[in-house]
């Protein structure tokens, strides 16, 4: 014990001094520890006994200490203790501990004395032996005495506790019931107004269908009538076709009576001439014979000829039976000899990859070897026709050729020219193309012989036939054409490859799609000028190629091309033949499907074929069906793949310089083939990998997409048919190569993947695909690449032998190899990869990862695409490349012309454009510019674009707030304002079918859940710029503001040099013949190009330019006038002193010519004119009338081309201004309208030009000439206006105001700028002397402005009858008081309410007592002087501006003072703006709170006063008095059936317009009380509108 004392004393450390305690300090402290434990308990005596002999702590040995207590005693003491009483309490504590055993009864008798409390309690327990004992001051006890009182003192405890927990349960349960009851009450009270809810709109229900059976009366009714025409129609048709019918049958009648008299003629002939023949010989007989003999030998004669001649005629019979009995498919050879003897020129073995390799691709050139061995019977590449055979019984051939077949055409086989097609087309190229297949169709099949008049040069041509074909199409146009695919430099210095960015990633367009397409959709064709094709011997292939080839190029005749194959197979007992057309239609069906109404048909015609062809081209039907017809007629691998009937095999090389043996077929596409080599070589990550062919010193992509690979092919050996070398030999590759990144691409999750792209970028740098701009970039390259090698150590030797590998052969020759083998060692030692020692794999990795951040544009998918509208660019045809950045515009020689990241994205979407553009897809970007591309890949972009954004967003976590949310009651939502970054957790959505989600604010640090709805997710990975953030709070017209203030840079040099667009093009077609002009020759000569109607001109026109305004003489004189105005508007300069436009000074003479001339020839009057009259005189005219808008652009732009004085181009450009904001010009103007500002870039105004257009052609044209303020802005080259607005509380500020800017934008824009919560009930009014207009939210703001002003002007004039100028203020109020609380919008309560409601309260017009005019006297004054007390002794002067009219007289002034200042005293400790919404929540309680008075006289109500006070809120109508302010009666607007108004009166109709009654009133403010009547029932509409629309 003392040892464990001194060491716990040690372990405490109180000697500061850090020396050691002596042995009496121990001691001392070991004891006053012992003290301190004794202290703490109640020992009857204490000894000391030593627990071992060791003296260590926790050591207890239990011998020592026993036999301690014997010597001591202690065994004596303890039973000495126990045969006396050990218990032993005072009175009082026994008391005190055991009370509760004495009754209470009991203890009031006792009056609470504790020994005889004692005595009781120990008799009643104990009993009353001897055996325990009661002293002066104590009671002793033995051992079974405490455990006896303590065992009843805790019974007597529990039950007493049980009863206190009882009662208290009680009491729970009891407050429990009581708020159940209350619940359910509280329930019933909503299930049954649910249920009054829930029967009312089962009425509504019942109404609705109540409607819906008296419409569908109607359209039965409708539907009747329409029968009974439609029956009359057929009536009429039938009868006309039964009469064509008749026709036809007597025709075919006719028919056969001629066939039959022919026949009966030719057999009169026949019997004639052996009549006669006997005869002869009966003549010739008799000389020898005699007459009798004669004659008997002559018939004998005749009788052995006639049964010679049937003897004949029986045996040629039966060989025909015999050989059309024969099965057709029992042939002599089988399919492969007749294969071989059709394309005999064919090898034995399939071809095309061999001979020398592409250019730029040696290194992963091996030896040739044969194709990998595959087991083709296991490849299901055919299917059995049975289980479709009995869906397709019915339908046969013969029925189709008899339903669809032109004239008297059969199904059956013939050896003839058709004089008309099978089938019916609408084209007449598609019919004479039609025509010309059928020749090749038999001549290919035998039933035709070949033509020999072209046999000499037959075989001299070495072109191939889609290039001859292409030829004949195209040379009446002479149209030269381009080699669009891309080209590598034949340039093989140092083994380098340098090509172009997109020269990898653009397909080859094909020469079907790309030549002769153009020539076929252009009308004639030569088919009937040049038969060089048709009529020429050519071999097979080239026929089959002929035959594919137009049936790929006219899908229209494919059906008639299917339908000719199919005839000649019926009934054709020739066997060559037969072979011969079995073999052409297996390639057709590879090539291009045949029609939804054709294809069963078909597929019944092949089930009864041969039994070797009808499952093998029923599976290539189904295969063409599925993936598309074909852009390229069959290749030689397509040919033998025919001769074989099993599937094609070729080797595609990866990057890292395996070769993986595909089987493939004439439908397969690049998808599938990717797809094969991903699950062959265990790819997880597919996505990207592109197939590449290459031929020569070509290479293009096919993409991983629909793209036939044998078409790739095809082109190949058409390049290699072009260079004279031979199909068979066309030395094309297949190669598998990374394309294009997702923006989430992680090189870490497939190695497969990683390895193909590190070995992909490793050759691209060698050969100088990829480019490094910085030497230290290369080395870094050099370094992982030796790591990849070699592992973390490297030597001198094996470095300098892989540098060739690594590093392009020029860099390598730059410096000497011992430089790049120390820069490579150097970084290699001091890489972090080296001393941490990571995985090769992750080294890998990080080279992906550093090619994908540093060539993204070489990562790229690439498309031509053609800009149909949106923001100018320098070029309109140019490149899109996606990428994982995002989306890049590029010109042909690669530069950039715009750069868009995905967060500047907001919508792609495809839609069907103008027929002659195709199809097109529209970007949307984040400043509202809207980009239309036209492209045949618009499709393909638009997925694209749209999966990047949508996996973006899947896994982004940043966000921006788009509205404000204020901090709720429940502590896990955010609160945010509108424009906060909000950062997603980890955790992201808390469930996937909620919309919620939980994110972090980063301007408060806050976290909670946000409704999805209320945010926009941004589209990155990365934190979003403060650009892009800033962006997204604007409104469309801010961003396009912004968008069109960051890019009004200079053009480029570039652009300046483009010659600029004219409207000569537009002219030709739309513009009317000019005018002959007698003039001389020199005159002419002098003037050439000024002359032209569409060039600048000085004289005024005679007519319109446009063929359409000729027409109207009312429009030609408007159109002329115009011009003459325009004319006048570019010779204006600027003001003088009255404000009206002189003749520029700086302008040259022409312009003082003009006017001059204009004034004597009549045209003008010479006075001073102001330009907003003469934009009125150009523009009023447009605007009413369509037909003159075009007129008006035309007219403007043609003054503005060839104009050289700079003057008037400046004034030409301001009205061109002027006109894009007021109407778009029509479709076929648009786009030459573009070309004209675009090409005009130096003008200052030309890009704003065009963007107005884009913008006046989205939200409508105006209907007002353009206002003052416009026209004086643009006069002083100021695009940007602002407008003051003015404000109840007498402030204004100055908004932005566009050209197309409407008030409920504007309105908008006022709202958020002055932080209202919404600005619903507000609008603008214009004020005009002592009058206040409201203006309708749907109307631009200066065509509503134009209004007002052009209104006053008419109704009062100036003193000399001319126009007056008219001084307005535009002011923002609220205008509508429906949702209206004060304190729950600040703002809207200190700047608005407060200021509108407190002259109407000043006036008298609500219904207040005295205490309460004393109040709001107050809180008026205290808005008036805040805590200005001095002003307290004005308050009688200025009593009319605290206490309302008719309360003036009811105190007098002192009175009122007194009062006013006792109630001022109160709200002294106010701030204004709560002085402000005091006053507003004491009229709040008024029901005429929020209300529009107006002071009317009545005459239809004789109960009420003549005088009174209409009073419109949202309660509705109410008719108050004038002297008691009393409400009369209160209309509700669902009880308003009808109002109108005039310039003096307003008329009201209440109930039923049959049975209800009219208020009829006089006011000169009637307009105002129906605009503000009919705006309060349409917001209260559009509210009901809503509620409906809302889910249950």
């Amino acid at each position: 014990m003392m040892q464990k004392s001194a060491c716990a004393y040690s372990s405490q450390g109180l000697d500061t001094t850090k020396r050691l305690s002596t042995l009496g300090g121990q001691f001392k402290q070991s004891l006053e520890k012992l003290m301190k434990i004794l202290e703490q308990c109640q020992p009857y005596f204490i000894r000391c006994i030593k627990p071992n002999d060791y003296k260590k702590p926790l050591l207890f040995d239990r011998e020592l200490c026993i036999k301690q207590l014997r010597y001591s005693g202690m065994m004596e003491t303890i039973q000495i203790r126990k045969s006396g009483y050990p218990i032993r309490y005072t009175f009082e504590e026994f008391f005190e501990r055991y009370r509760v055993l004495l009754p209470w009864s009991l203890r009031e008798q006792l009056k609470n004395d504790a020994r005889r409390s004692c005595i009781s309690i120990s008799e009643a327990v104990l009993g009353k032996d001897e055996s325990w004992q009661a002293g002066k001051t104590k009671i002793f006890l033995k051992d079974h005495h405490d455990t006896v009182l303590e065992l009843q003192r805790q019974n007597i405890l529990t039950d007493k506790v049980l009863l206190i927990q009882k009662v208290m349960r009680g009491l729970k349960d009891r407050k429990q019931f009581l708020k159940q009851r209350r619940s359910a009450i509280a329930i019933q009270s909503a299930w049954r107004g649910y249920c009054c809810r829930k029967d009312f709109r089962m009425v509504m229900l019942g109404f609705g269908r109540l409607q819906a059976m008296y419409r569908s009366r109607q359209l039965a009714k409708q539907y009747e009538t329409t029968r009974i025409h439609i029956i009359r129609l057929q009536a009429m048709c039938r009868g006309y076709l039964m009469r064509q019918k008749i026709a036809e049958q007597k025709k075919a009648v006719c028919v056969i009576q001629a066939y039959a008299r022919g026949m009966f003629a030719r057999r009169t002939y026949q019997r004639m001439k052996r009549e006669n023949i006997r005869l002869e010989e009966e003549k010739r007989l008799i000389q020898v014979l005699g007459p009798v003999k004669a004659r008997e030998e002559a018939m004998r004669l005749e009788k052995e000829h006639l049964a010679a001649l049937e003897r004949e005629e029986a045996e040629a019979r039966q060989k025909r039976n015999a050989l059309a009995n024969k099965p057709a498919n029992n042939d002599v050879i089988s399919d492969q000899e007749m294969v071989d003897k059709i394309f005999g020129f064919l090898p034995s073995m399939i071809g095309g990859q061999e001979g020398q390799a592409p250019l730029g691709f040696e290194d992963l050139e091996t030896k040739p070897n044969k194709l990998e061995e595959v087991d083709l019977d296991m490849i299901p590449m055919s299917v059995e026709l049975e289980e479709e055979a009995d869906d397709l019984e019915e339908y046969t051939f013969p029925k189709f050729a008899a339903t669809y077949f032109q004239g008297s055409s059969t199904h059956t086989h013939i050896r003839r020219q058709l004089r008309h097609p099978l089938l019916y087309h609408d084209d007449k190229d598609n019919v004479l193309a039609s025509l010309v297949v059928w020749v090749v169709i038999l001549r290919f099949m035998g039933d035709l012989p070949e033509p020999a008049m072209f046999a000499k040069n037959a075989t001299t041509k070495s072109s191939s036939m889609m290039t001859q074909i292409y030829d004949t199409l195209g040379r009446k146009n002479q149209v030269q054409f381009t080699n669009n695919s891309p080209n590598m430099r034949e340039n093989r210095k140092d083994n380098k490859i340098s090509k172009g960015i997109s020269s990898l990633k653009l397909k080859r367009s094909s020469k079907l799609t790309g030549k002769v397409t153009d020539q076929l959709r252009s009308g004639e064709e030569a088919f009937q000028e040049d038969s060089s094709i048709s009529e020429r011997p050519m071999s097979n292939l080239e026929k089959v190629h002929f035959i594919i080839g137009n049936a790929i190029l006219r899908p229209a005749i494919r059906d008639e091309i299917y339908c000719q194959i199919c005839k000649q197979l019926t009934e054709n007992s020739n066997r060559s033949s037969y072979a011969r057309g079995w073999i052409l239609l297996s390639l057709c069906l590879g090539c291009f499907p045949p029609s939804d109404t054709f294809v069963k048909y078909l597929l019944n015609f092949i089930h009864h074929g041969p039994t070797g062809y009808a499952p093998y081209c029923a599976e290539r039907l189904r295969r063409t069906y599925v993936n598309g017809a074909r852009t390229e007629p069959p290749s030689w691998l397509e040919l033998q793949a025919t001769k074989q009937k099993k599937p094609i095999m070729f080797n595609v090389t990866l990057m890292n310089g395996e070769s993986i043996t595909v089987p493939a077929d004439s439908a397969s596409i690049a998808k599938e083939i990717c797809q094969f080599i991903a699950d062959k070589i265990k790819l997880k990550d597919v996505f990207g990998f592109s197939l590449y062919v290459a031929v020569f010193d070509k290479v293009w992509s096919l993409g991983g997409g629909r793209d036939h690979v044998l078409d790739a092919i095809s082109q190949c050996e058409q390049l290699a048919k072009e260079r004279g070398t031979h199909e068979r030999n066309t030395p094309w590759r297949l190669y598998f190569r990374k394309e294009i990144f997702t923006p989430w691409h992680n090189s870490q999750e497939d190695p497969v993947s990683t390895d193909l792209i590190y070995h992909q970028v490793i050759r691209g740098v060698r050969f100088g695909e990829y480019r490094c701009e910085k030497e230290e970039d290369l080395v870094e390259i050099g370094a992982k690449y030796c790591y990849i090698q070699f592992g973390d150590s490297i030597h001198n030797e094996p470095v300098q032998k892989v540098l060739h590998d690594c590093i392009p052969v020029k860099q390598l020759k730059s410096k000497p190899l011992e430089k790049w083998v120390s820069l490579i060692t150097y970084a290699h030692a001091k890489a972090p990869y080296t001393q941490d020692r990571l995985s090769r794999q992750t080294v890998k990795a990080q080279l992906v990862d550093f090619a994908r951040f540093q060539w993204p544009l070489l990562f790229s998918r690439f498309f031509e695409v053609t800009k149909f509208s949106g923001p100018s660019l320098p070029k309109n045809h140019f490149i899109v490349a996606v990428n994982w950045k995002g989306i890049c515009f590029l010109d042909e020689s690669e530069k950039r012309l715009l750069e868009l990241t995905f967060p500047e994205i907001t919508g792609i979407h495809t839609n069907r454009a103008v027929k002659s553009f195709g199809q097109s897809c529209t970007l949307i970007t984040l400043r509202a510019e809207e980009f239309v591309l036209t492209s045949v890949n618009s499709v393909v972009i638009a997925e694209l674009v749209v999966m990047f954004l949508e996996g973006l967003k899947k896994r982004s976590r940043f966000a921006v707030a788009m509205h404000e949310k204020k901090s709720q009651e429940d502590p896990a939502i955010l609160s945010f304002k509108k424009g906060d970054l909000l950062i997603f957790t980890e955790d992201k959505r808390l469930d996937a079918n909620s919309g919620w989600i939980c994110a972090q604010n980063e301007r408060t640090g806050k976290t909670g859940n946000v409704f999805l709805e209320d945010i926009y997710i941004i589209p990155s990975l990365t934190k979003p710029s403060s650009q892009v953030l800033s962006l997204l709070m604007m409104s469309p017209d801010q961003r396009r503001t912004a968008s069109q203030n960051s890019s009004m840079d200079e053009p480029d040099e570039e652009d300046l040099k483009v010659k600029p667009y004219t409207l000569e093009e537009f002219s030709y077609e739309h513009f009317r013949t000019p005018e002959k002009e007698s003039i001389s020759k020199a005159v002419l000569q002098k003037s050439r190009g000024r002359s032209q109607l569409w060039a600048h001109s000085k004289e005024p026109l005679k007519q319109p330019l446009l063929k359409k305004a000729c027409t109207d003489p009312d429009i030609r004189d408007l159109a002329c006038q115009a011009f003459i105005d325009i004319l006048l508007f570019f010779s204006l300069g600027p003001e003088n002193i009255e404000g009206k436009k002189v003749l520029a000074p700086s302008a040259e003479l022409t312009s003082i010519q003009i006017i001059s001339r204009l004034y004597y020839r009549g045209y003008i009057d010479i006075k001073a004119y102001s330009s907003v009259e003469v934009t009125d005189q150009i523009f009023v005219a447009a605007i009413q009338e369509e037909v003159l808008r075009d007129e008006i652009y035309c007219q403007i732009m043609k003054q503005l081309t060839e104009n050289r004085n700079r003057y008037s181009v400046t004034k030409g450009w301001q009205l061109l201004w002027l006109c894009t904001g007021l109407f778009p010009p029509s479709k076929s103007l648009l786009k030459h309208a573009q070309k004209f500002m675009e090409t005009r870039q130096k003008e200052t105004l030309a890009l704003e030009c065009s963007r107005r257009i884009q913008t006046v052609m989205r939200s409508g044209s105006r209907k007002w000439a353009p206002h003052p303020v416009e026209v004086e802005a643009i006069l002083q080259n100021n695009t940007k206006i602002s407008h003051k607005i003015c404000f109840p509380n007498e402030t204004e500020q100055t908004f932005d105001v566009g050209t197309n800017t409407k008030i409920r934008t504007l309105c908008q824009n006022i709202a958020s700028k002055l932080q209202l919560s919404s600005w619903e009930g507000f609008s603008l009014f214009v004020k005009i002397a002592d009058k206040v207009i409201s203006q309708n939210e749907a109307d631009y703001f200066f065509d509503s402005l134009r209004q007002v002003t052009e209104w006053t002007r008419r109704n009062k004039p100036g003193k000399d009858g001319s126009a007056m100028s008219v001084a307005y203020e535009v002011y923002f109020m609220r205008k509508l008081w429906l949702n209206v609380t004060p304190g729950k919008d600040l703002k809207a309560d200190s700047i608005f309410h407060y200021h509108q409601e407190l002259p109407k309260y000043l006036r008298g017009y609500h219904k207040c007592s005295k205490d309460e005019a004393v109040q709001l006297a107050g809180l008026i004054y205290k808005v008036h002087f805040n805590s200005d007390r001095t002003q307290l002794a004005t308050i009688p002067k200025i009593l009319k501006e605290l206490v309302p009219d008719n309360l003036l007289r009811v105190m007098p002034p002192d009175e009122w003072r007194k009062s006013i200042t006792a109630a001022y005293s109160k709200h002294e400790g106010k701030t204004v703006d709560e002085a402000k919404i005091a006053f507003l929540k004491m009229i709040y309680r008024w029901p005429t709170f929020g209300s529009a008075f107006f002071e009317v006289k009545q005459t239809s109500e004789p109960n009420f006063p003549e005088i009174v006070l209409i009073a419109i809120n949202k309660q509705g109508v109410s008719l108050i008095h004038q002297k008691t302010k009393d409400i009369l009666t209160v209309y509700p607007f669902n009880k308003i059936s009808n109002w109108s108004s005039g310039s003096t009166y307003f008329h009201m109709t209440i109930g039923n317009l049959v049975r209800g009654s009219r208020i009829l009133c006089e006011t000169s403010l009637g307009y105002k009380m129906d605009d503000l009547l009919t705006s309060y029932v349409r917001l209260l509409m559009n509210v009901v509108n809503k509620q409906k629309n809302l889910p249950a």
